[in-house]
């Protein structure tokens, strides 16, 4: 896929100390996902090893697990040099086993060698129209599943809802996600951990609610 021309990008932080990246006038991420990456990250990472990310934002997850003692190496692949380049502003000193490659994944995941990886988190920043393409799953997904070793896992963005009566249902969009991967995969663990959003977080359902983390594994 030929990488979208790069937009206008900024990194803000307001009076009340908020963090929004911005790419266009889109929000791509904010600071209070901080504890939500961690967590994502975590569960990728249980059995250790080596990892791929696609998408960087503003770096929670990547350094999460290139600061993990059993991580020998995570790969970062982003396709925006504007966000590399802020992420490096405010993270100077990086782990040894951090590496961040500029590309557009969908090119890069034609370089993938089999059975390299023993995790993949899969959180990059697309259009509406480029996230819900079954075309393009069906193309891409084979090839990051190969990548994977046995037992590897793959963690794609946390679905979010608000507040819901039911703690223990699935709610629609966590199903949606689970719809979309699942074919691919073994077996999935789904974990609900709440969230609290800023005021002025523009693509929540609501300020607060129910985040959903799925963890798919290859066995």
């Amino acid at each position: 896929m030929t990488a979208l021309p790069d937009t206008d990008i900024n990194l803000v932080r307001d009076e009340k100390g908020e963090v929004t990246l911005y790419i266009g006038d889109v929000q791509a991420m904010q600071g209070w996902e901080r504890s939500l990456m961690w967590r994502s990250a975590d569960l990728l990472c249980e059995r250790g090893g080596e990892f791929l990310e696609v998408g960087l934002g503003l770096g929670y997850s990547a350094l999460r697990i290139a600061g993990r003692a059993d991580t020998y190496r995570h790969t970062v692949v982003e396709k925006h040099p504007k966000v590399i380049e802020l992420f490096h502003q405010n993270n100077p000193d990086v782990p040894a086993t951090l590496e961040i490659v500029e590309a557009d994944f969908f090119d890069y995941v034609e370089t993938l060698k089999p059975d390299s990886f023993d995790g993949v988190f899969f959180d990059p920043e697309l259009p509406k129209a480029i996230f819900e393409n079954r075309d393009l799953l069906n193309v891409f997904m084979p090839k990051v599943v190969r990548a994977l070793r046995p037992g590897g896992t793959f963690v794609p963005m946390f679905s979010l809802d608000g507040d819901v009566p039911d703690a223990a249902t699935c709610t629609a969009s966590a199903a949606t996600i689970l719809e979309r991967y699942l074919r691919f995969f073994d077996r999935v663990v789904i974990e609900r951990q709440p969230y609290q959003a800023y005021a002025s977080t523009a693509y929540t359902p609501s300020n607060r609610g129910d985040a959903f983390i799925l963890c798919f594994t290859k066995d």
